[in-house]
């Protein structure tokens, strides 16, 4: 059977949308491709077929990449898909670049011979990055301090508390020298096309975009998330503008009144503005996204209670509990024995369960000079 990275042996006839004449290669620029338990699918043939595809379309070799685990036994990525590996933990030439592949649990997933296996191989010189949530091992080795890098949305929370020293983006993927992270999903794929234009031509990377039907190449300026008024689903420039300084403002929450006078509008204005288009007031809604935080924190990190509630605006660890058992329908300290999946700890979310009255409201503990009108 053709091994999957040998190219094929005949292209498609000569045209400037189906091949690339370039000149011979010496060699091909391989990829190590590491993958942890349960890892994501989705980041890691994002980023492999876009090296299928340039051997495909270019007629040669130019890419080559093996696939690795800890104990060179196959892995199941998160959707239940077994993928069998080449290596185990072996060492890896200088050329050689290594992509971590994470996803769900990547702290279990994350071991120590991984995490010394991957310091020994940037200390030989390797490009090491990390696709999703592999991210966090390269950052957990130690080989993301004082750079740039990024991680899926979902995890940002979590990752700045634990990497002070990480310079963290909100960008879909980050180079920064040998360091190379991704978002995660699609953005692999636009890693990748970035790296195939840097070794091979924008002309390359172009028809290896043309062939996987993906007509808008990301650079690592985009942001990984949609704008607000396209979550939100509502175009109106104050809301936007106010939900985007409550997203901004979690450990130390701005009042209501405070974010009114910031869009020139009265708290009255802002309450109907809010009553109108999402259906909820101003403080039930930052109170959402604050608890949002605060159970991205509670999942993904080690982090006390405690600290979870003042990270996410909380002075009394009471109210943060009543807040989040009326929004969750569990406590804090019981989520942490749950799984990551959304709605096992206690079923579906009703926004109506954070009651407006004082057993969970902002009104005299997040805000003790302002009370709400």
């Amino acid at each position: 059977m053709r091994s999957p990275s040998t190219p094929r042996t005949h292209t498609r006839p000569a045209s400037s949308h189906g091949t690339v004449r370039l000149p011979p290669i010496e060699r091909p620029r391989r990829y190590i491709f590491l993958l942890l338990d349960r890892m994501t699918m989705m980041a890691f043939a994002s980023a492999i077929e876009p090296l299928r595809l340039a051997n495909q379309v270019s007629g040669q070799k130019l890419y080559d990449w093996k696939l690795a685990s800890e104990d060179g036994q196959d892995v199941s990525c998160s959707n239940g898909v077994t993928l069998r590996v080449d290596m185990g933990l072996d060492e890896v030439t200088r050329d050689d670049t290594v992509l971590v592949c994470g996803g769900i649990d990547v702290t279990e997933a994350t071991t120590k011979p991984i995490l010394n296996w991957l310091r020994r191989e940037a200390r030989r010189g390797a490009a090491i990055g990390g696709l999703c949530t592999g991210a966090w091992a390269v950052a957990r080795a130690g080989l993301l301090d004082g750079k740039r890098a990024t991680i899926h949305w979902e995890n940002q929370d979590s990752f700045a508390e634990d990497f002070e020293e990480v310079r963290l983006a909100k960008s879909v993927f980050v180079i920064d020298g040998n360091r190379l992270t991704t978002a995660g999903g699609t953005a692999s794929l636009d890693l990748m096309l970035k790296l195939i234009a840097r070794d091979h031509g924008e002309a390359m990377a172009n028809t290896v975009a043309d062939q996987l039907i993906y007509n808008s190449i990301r650079t690592d300026q985009d942001s990984q998330r949609l704008s607000i008024p396209t979550r939100i689903g509502v175009r109106h420039p104050k809301l936007a503008q106010v939900i985007g300084r409550m997203e901004a403002n979690i450990e130390d929450p701005v009042s209501p009144a405070k974010l009114a006078e910031e869009v020139g509008m009265s708290t009255r204005q802002l309450e109907r503005l809010f009553r109108r288009y999402l259906n909820r007031s101003p403080k039930r809604y930052y109170m959402e996204i604050r608890l949002q935080k605060a159970r991205n924190l509670l999942m993904q990190t080690e982090m006390s209670v405690i600290n979870v509630a003042l990270a996410c605006g909380f002075a009394s660890p009471s109210h943060f509990s009543k807040c989040y058992r009326a929004h969750y329908q569990t406590t804090p300290y019981r989520e942490r024995g749950t799984s990551g999946a959304a709605g096992e700890a206690g079923g579906d979310y009703d926004p109506a369960l954070i009651p407006e009255d004082d057993d969970c409201d902002l009104t005299g503990i997040d805000f003790p000079e302002e009370k709400f009108e």
